[in-house]
């Protein structure tokens, strides 16, 4: 398909040169799908240098390349890291077997196609031109998969049986990924749920949540049992892996309780306590706030949750549903160092927490109370938020459904709004200053029958929006159409089910586009070019089992082609078809989805084949994507999405202001 412009790309003051015009490539061939993908692929210009400027400098993981293979009807694809901090003078050599392919360094992407490699083949790749006059090997020694995934190992855990004699047994369910062991490979944390587990307004025991740590290449770390006490859903627990104390290995932190036990045995609380009601439901007995080393899944140390639960009635209704709606999110609120925040409550009183990681200690930095903030502020919480520096003073703020609460713990804005499902924030808009804020709404009477909202997400100053008569409970925005400059967003019909293929679809400055909609669950940069694909499933409804698929939007059809399905794979929490992770863990800037297989036995990592001629450095070295990726197993999942646009007619991002921790390589 071609790429016709129907609006020029505008240029923001604080942003380097446009991209150049989009370059060709080659036909190339998804070898997983046997689906041809000939596109235009643009290139982008040399990444700028980071002026000499006294900024601050946000502490990220010292990564490696994380080199990728696959051996494809082509030959052998291969792709690796650009590095935050990489000069842009860097250039890379591919060598096979001790011979090198490349005659000039490749320079214009990560990635390179070697069409004479085999199954045995084995790969390194040098760095020429790195800022320090070496030209040196700056991988393992690496080899072709088979397939388009990498496949990691897991322990799943034994079946259980309730105390109403109910059998239940288990799924891997959302992943996050951190350094846990400062070698600068990333390792999975996976959480592990229960088939009974329930929706908060739901009655009923459930099993035990279990948390697990792999490294990629299958070797079990750990398992944490969270026990009894925490009850298994999407609202309970939501994990944070990040380096929060900057020694290089990562810390997990999640709520926990009685009975909560480590990957040593030691118990935290009462072992023997057990607190559940005759409904199930967990709403009395201590709760915890405990992080753990990454490293070994002990206790580094536990806190009393809060808030603490008082009177249940007083967050909604008596019966245990509003009390245990939590969030989590990890935010740069000094502008270096990274600090934790746990929440409860956003239908009515709404409570946020930040930590920092002293010592090995839990400090609290501040508590934000709708309570004492007043009234306003209730209810204004999504199942969802956002993490960006929305005022630009290099300190992040909580876009925390239709409010947004400041660095310091102070009101920002209420947009008062009201509760969401789902919300997107990034440059959406590259034309205007800042960030953008794309949500949709369920209350009719708070939002003004609108079913979904683009504000500033500095201001929250609506833009525009798409109207509805009735809760709006799917909502996405990235570039999809290449006509339109910038971001696109869309919203299922209000008046519409949730998985309606009827809504909306907007431009970046309000322009209706379709009426006809991609799924709007979750996206990822997987092809050649700069638009974002639709990640999805082919869902079972009488097995509430979805098979992942991922699809190009055609804006010519308005229709979703196929790109990937990923046949053996399973993907999570029922219709929102979500993967258990998707980030940028491996080979070039593009991102992985990561899927459990249908059985739970392993992992799946699934990467692109696609040749591209795009070079951006890796995007988890642009901390507000890095903390986007650290959030995104939150209650109803959501993409990550960087600082910068990226998208037809973007501008070339900046090297981030960052510094690594940790030995890397």
């Amino acid at each position: 398909m071609a790429y016709p412009v129907k609006c020029s790309p505008h240029t923001k003051p604080r942003k380097a040169a446009p991209l150049a015009a989009a370059a060709t490539l080659a036909a190339a061939a998804l070898a997983f799908t046997g689906l041809p993908l000939a596109q235009a692929a643009p290139t982008l210009p040399p990444l700028p240098e980071q002026s000499g400027l006294n900024v601050q400098k946000r502490q990220v993981e010292s990564l490696d390349r994380a080199p990728v293979a696959v051996l494809t009807d082509q030959g052998v694809t291969l792709g690796w890291r650009m590095l935050g901090l990489d000069p842009d003078s860097i250039g890379f050599h591919v060598i096979r077997d001790g011979v090198q392919l490349t005659v000039d360094p490749v320079r214009n992407s990560t990635t390179f196609v070697d069409p004479s490699g085999t199954a045995n083949s084995k790969y390194v790749i040098r760095a020429v031109g790195n800022g320090a006059g070496l030209d040196q090997v700056v991988t393992e020694e690496f080899t072709p998969l088979a397939q388009n995934y990498l496949a990691i190992k897991l322990d799943k855990p034994a079946d259980g049986v309730t105390p109403a004699g109910q059998a239940y047994t288990y799924t891997a369910n959302d992943a996050s990924v951190a350094d846990l062991d400062g070698d600068g490979k990333y390792e999975i944390i996976q959480l592990w749920n229960p088939s009974n587990a329930k929706d908060n307004s739901q009655s009923g025991y459930t099993g035990n949540v279990y948390v697990d740590a792999y490294r990629m290449d299958g070797t079990k770390l750990w398992r944490i049992d969270l026990g009894r006490n925490i009850r298994a859903g999407a609202h309970y627990t939501q994990v944070l892996a990040y380096d929060f104390d900057g020694d290089g290995k990562a810390e997990v932190s999640l709520k926990t309780a009685d009975g909560t036990t480590d990957a040593a045995g030691t118990v935290i609380g009462d072992p023997a306590a057990d607190y559940r009601n005759s409904a199930g439901y967990v709403l009395s007995g201590p709760e915890f706030l405990t992080v753990f080393k990454g490293e070994t899944g002990t206790i580094m140390d536990t806190v009393a949750y809060d808030p603490p639960r008082g009177s249940v009635a007083a967050w909604g209704d008596s019966y245990g549903n509003r009390v245990d709606r939590f969030l989590a999110g990890v935010a740069y609120l000094d502008g270096e160092h990274p600090s934790m925040m746990f929440s409860r409550g956003y239908y009515t009183r709404t409570v946020l927490v930040t930590y920092d990681l002293v010592g090995g200690k839990l400090v609290q930095r501040w508590k934000f109370d709708s309570d004492v903030a007043g009234a306003e502020y209730k209810g204004q919480g999504n199942h969802n938020l956002s993490v960006a520096d929305v005022d630009q003073d290099g300190k992040d703020e909580f876009v925390f459904g239709s409010m947004t609460i400041d660095d310091n713990g102070t009101p920002l804005y209420n947009t008062k709004l009201g509760h969401g499902d789902a919300i997107h924030t990034s440059d959406l808009d590259p034309s205007r200053p800042g960030l953008e804020t794309f949500a949709v709404h369920e209350s009719m009477s708070q939002s003004g029958n609108r079913g979904a909202t683009f504000r500033d997400a500095a201001t929250g100053e609506v833009l525009w929006s798409i109207p509805a008569i009735k809760d709006t409970g799917r909502g996405a925005a990235g570039d999809i159409d290449p006509r339109y400059a910038g971001a696109e967003g869309w919203a299922v019909g209000g008046d519409a089910s949730w998985n309606s293929p009827r809504g909306q679809l907007m431009s970046a400055k309000g322009e209706l586009i379709a009426e006809k909609i991609p799924a709007a669950n979750f996206l990822a940069w997987w092809d050649g070019d700069l638009l974002r694909e639709i990640v999805d499933h082919d869902y079972d409804a009488t097995t509430s089992v979805g098979v992942p698929t991922v699809s190009k939007w055609n804006w010519e059809t308005e229709a979703s082609d196929r790109l990937l399905t990923a046949t053996g794979a399973r993907t999570n929490n029922t219709t929102k078809g979500n993967p258990s992770l998707q980030a940028d863990l491996l080979g070039d800037w593009r991102e992985e989805l990561a899927f459990p297989s249908s059985d739970s036995t392993e992992l799946r990592i699934y990467t692109t084949t696609s040749p591209t001629e795009v070079r951006l450095r890796t995007l988890m070295h642009d901390p507000m994507y890095r903390t986007g990726v650290a959030r995104e197993n939150v209650a109803y999942n959501q993409p990550p999405h960087p600082n910068f646009f990226i998208g037809e007619g973007m501008e070339t991002p900046a090297m981030p202001a960052v510094t690594y921790v940790g030995a890397g390589n």
